[in-house]
């Protein structure tokens, strides 16, 4: 690799707020005295809200990232999957923006107890981008400490990072900011684009719409080709990778499809089975 490829890479959003934050493979499961429990960083709370206690669920299984969906209603925004569930108790601040302040202000300026990794926070719009990312970024910047911030061309990390999924018409008023409290969540359509990782840390895709294997069987050849292909090019870019919609049923394949993510260098595993994933995560490094 030449220098100046290098020395691009080490400057780039993934690089930042993962590469220089590896923690070793030998440490306990259960974590130490001085930092308490250590976090699954590739274990992503899918459709998060929807467990008994959101947000604090998933810390208790110690996952590094959960996804919240949200609705603007007047200025307001709730936390739902669809609309009829909408409740206006539920809002983005009382289940996850006040929590998360209350327990970064606790562990003395991170989610998890001694660590600098920052949670990730995806954040689904449901209601138009545009006017929702708006009302979004002026609730974010009343916890202005609380998130990585884009400003003067560079990332500051935070606790916490929001990354904005959902909703396309959402990316137009993020580009247009030079400073913002949030990240854009692509596409694979975005994989090489000129669009840097400050901007688009996350490759997020359906994988059903791009491979046909379930878990059952042998993985074709061509198919984990490919899977390594994209993340290879993801990571080149400082970006990580996400599939929604992967086999979430306990059982031999989703594991098959679960190590074979892992293998390919898959940043973050989804699924809405808190245990499960935290035990196969588990199982995995003990190995």
């Amino acid at each position: 690799m030449a220098l100046t490829t290098r020395r691009r890479a080490l400057t780039t959003f993934g690089a930042a707020l993962a590469g220089a934050v590896a923690l070793p493979a030998t440490r306990a499961i259960a974590g130490d005295a001085h930092r308490g429990p250590r976090p699954l960083w590739h274990a992503h709370a899918h459709n998060d809200y929807e467990h008994p206690r959101p947000l604090f669920d998933a810390l208790d299984h110690r996952f590094g990232s959960v996804e919240a969906d949200i609705y603007l209603v007047g200025d307001q925004l709730l936390v739902a999957h669809d609309p009829v569930e909408l409740d206006p108790r539920r809002t983005l601040e009382s289940l996850y923006l006040d929590p998360l302040a209350a327990r970064v202000k606790a562990n003395h300026g991170s989610v998890y107890r001694g660590g600098r990794r920052p949670l990730q926070l995806l954040i689904d719009i449901k209601t138009e981008g545009s006017s929702t990312y708006l009302e979004l970024d002026r609730h974010l910047t009343r916890y202005q400490h609380l998130f990585t911030t884009y400003a003067h061309q560079r990332v500051h990390p935070g606790p916490v990072t929001a990354v904005i999924s959902g909703d396309r018409a959402a990316r137009a008023p993020m580009e247009a900011q030079t400073v913002r409290r949030a990240f854009y969540d692509g596409r694979l359509t975005d994989l090489g684009s000129p669009a840097p990782a400050s901007f688009v840390p996350l490759i997020s895709d359906n994988w059903t719409l791009n491979f046909t294997w379930l878990g059952d069987g042998p993985f074709p050849d061509a198919e984990r080709l490919k899977l390594r292909g994209i993340v290879q090019k993801a990571h080149a870019h400082g970006q990580k990778v996400r599939f929604w919609a992967t086999p979430d049923t306990a059982g031999p394949a989703r594991d098959a499809l679960w190590s074979e993510l892992l293998a390919a260098g898959v940043d973050h595993l989804n699924t809405d089975d808190l245990a499960g994933l935290e035990a196969f995560l588990d199982a995995h490094e003990r190995l």
